[in-house]
């Protein structure tokens, strides 16, 4: 619908293809320019620095101006995306190349395929927001009332339109927050056993104590493990203080959440005495069972047959929960969303708002929820198996601070440091 430059139409004197890019903003010290160097290099292409002007204090932006060299418009065009990633946008724009879908369920051959980071588009010269910024989505416009939104391949309709290419976008990449020196540095990595966990189990209270006191929302993500090593106390203190407004499970966690309740059991094992009870492997079972027959969760809370635990606490105190099921499940509750597509459209509803995701001993959950998340929003991955964390971060959710140790001593030790 729109016509697109490539870069192919430039090249130099020697036949080499050239593109002329800026970066604006604190892309000294979060690193940026160092890294859109970098990938010019390691891609190989070559870049000439035009300009480059550096900010005089830690809250000033700086600026740069590179021309990028590459043997071949592909490889041109590949580092040209790459480093797009990063911020850095071609001077001479154009609007953005649309293109309508002509089916449902696909996007149109050549769609932008957008990142967790923040993004705008330009038309008719001028650069709009896109709402609703998710990594693995493209991105559809309303060109009528000017807006754009990132959408899931499973919610394209024919006649949509969508941004094929790269020309266009924008990208807004994250920067350091200036004046802090917390667990939440631009790409801290904390993924490591022996970091001083108390320094930083401290930080991320600080920053769970500034959403609640501020305009934050905070989002726990919870696993089964919570139940199991005796901490389910302690994140509904963390529920009942104010310090959670949504929680995502499975069914797994709130199964055992409620067994206990009802027995005092989790997987059959006593968490007075730590010893298997006879027939306890049954319990979880009839868990379930009793709240199928109350019809539900909230109404189990409501007619007195739930009394305690997580699951009770988030209905007494108004925090929405999602329950998303997997192929696994006993039962499952009456609560969980067994179709998966339709447990993401929810997840994404209630994401709205959340500015910190707490992710405690789920690897799976951990994942899917950091694959819908803006990189603006300050994630924490809590995990005894470094690799929960490490894969987390490697499927692009690079702005999480990951803990490595057990949930009982981080959420105890995160609960002491709340206070009530």
């Amino acid at each position: 619908m729109n016509g697109e430059r490539t870069s192919m139409d430039q090249t130099n004197s020697s036949g080499e293809y050239v593109e002329d890019v800026e970066l604006t903003g604190h892309i000294i010290d979060s690193l940026i320019l160092p890294k859109v160097l970098d990938e010019i290099i390691q891609l190989g292409g070559r870049f000439e620095t035009d300009d480059i002007q550096i900010g005089s204090q830690r809250s000033d932006p700086s600026f740069a101006r590179l021309r990028v060299t590459a043997e071949t418009p592909e490889l041109l065009e590949e580092i040209l995306q790459s480093i797009g990633q990063h911020g850095a946008v071609p001077v001479t724009q154009t609007d953005c190349r649309l293109i309508v879908a002509d089916m449902d369920g696909a996007f149109p051959d050549g769609f932008y395929a957008t990142t967790n980071q923040d993004t705008d588009i330009r038309i008719d010269g001028d650069w709009i927001p896109v709402a609703g910024q998710e990594m693995d989505c493209g991105i559809r416009v309303d060109a009528a009332n000017r807006t754009a939104a990132c959408v899931p391949m499973s919610d394209v309709k024919e006649g949509n339109v969508f941004v094929v290419g790269r020309a266009g976008t924008r990208v807004h990449p994250l920067e350091r927050e200036t004046g802090r020196h917390d667990a939440f540095g631009f790409m801290n990595s904390t993924v490591s056993s022996e970091k001083p966990k108390a320094v930083t189990v401290r930080a991320i209270a600080a920053e769970m104590r500034r959403a609640r006191e501020g305009d934050g929302k905070i989002l726990v993500v919870g696993g089964p493990a919570i139940v199991h090593t005796g901490s389910r106390e302690h994140l509904s203190h963390l529920i009942r203080h104010g310090f959670v407004n949504v929680l995502f499970a499975g069914n797994a966690l709130a199964t055992h959440d409620i067994e206990q309740s009802f027995y005092g059991t989790s997987l059959g094992i006593s968490m007075t005495h730590g010893g298997s009870i006879e027939e306890g492997h049954e319990h979880h079972l009839r868990s379930i069972n009793r709240i199928c027959r109350a019809g539900g969760i909230r109404p189990a809370v409501e007619q007195g047959v739930l009394t305690e635990g997580v699951m009770h606490d988030c209905v007494s105190n108004d925090v929405p929960f999602l329950l998303a099921g997997s192929i696994r499940d006993d039962g499952p509750l009456p609560d969980v969303i067994t179709d998966v597509i339709e447990a993401q459209r929810e997840m994404r509803r209630m994401l709205d708002g959340v500015t910190m995701a707490l992710m405690i001993a789920t690897t799976l959950h951990s994942i899917a929820v950091g694959n819908l998340l803006p990189a603006r929003v300050k994630a924490v991955c809590v995990d005894i198996n470094p690799a929960t964390v490490t894969k987390l971060a490697d499927r692009g959710t690079f702005q999480t601070v990951g803990l490595v140790t057990d949930v009982e001593p981080f959420l105890r030790g995160l609960v002491e440091e709340l206070g009530g």
